[in-house]
């Protein structure tokens, strides 16, 4: 893994700040499945992709908090539109992933786009830690 993110805890136990613990009580209750992700680093920015099979735009959530970044949803069934579920053996699963973002990094042009079940976040590097070419004179 680079250094710019870096993932906390792969086995969901996540650190929580104090403003996470104020709406989290009912949420560390509820066990979640952690997102296999990919990650994709060049001279402009990292690319993440997550894993989020059977989640909708609605059920999830992206959140940055200072150096953190969140990445919260729950998977949904879906039905025939004319029928309602009497039994079900399947369980759609509530996901969680927390990253540690570099300094480097411009979390507030952070873009995210959710396609057949792949969230795609493109984190672009800030303008002063993209690499560029320093012109050398000769006198």
């Amino acid at each position: 893994m680079n250094t710019n993110i870096q993932t906390q805890n792969r086995e969901g136990n996540l650190p929580e700040t104090a403003a996470q613990q104020s709406g989290a009580d009912q949420a560390r209750d509820k066990p979640f499945v952690v997102p296999p992700v990919d990650v994709f680093e060049n001279e402009s920015g990292i690319t993440l992709l997550a894993d989020l099979p059977g989640v909708s735009r609605d059920r999830l959530g992206v959140r940055v908090d200072g150096e953190s970044l969140l990445i919260e949803a729950t998977a949904a069934t879906v039905g025939p539109p004319d029928m309602q579920p009497v039994y079900g053996e399947a369980q759609y699963p509530s996901y969680r992933r927390q990253f540690t973002l570099s300094r480097e990094l411009d979390a507030s042009r952070i873009e995210a786009i959710l396609k057949d079940g792949v969230l795609k976040l493109s984190i672009p590097k800030l303008e002063e830690a993209k690499p560029r070419r320093i012109e050398v004179q000769v006198n």
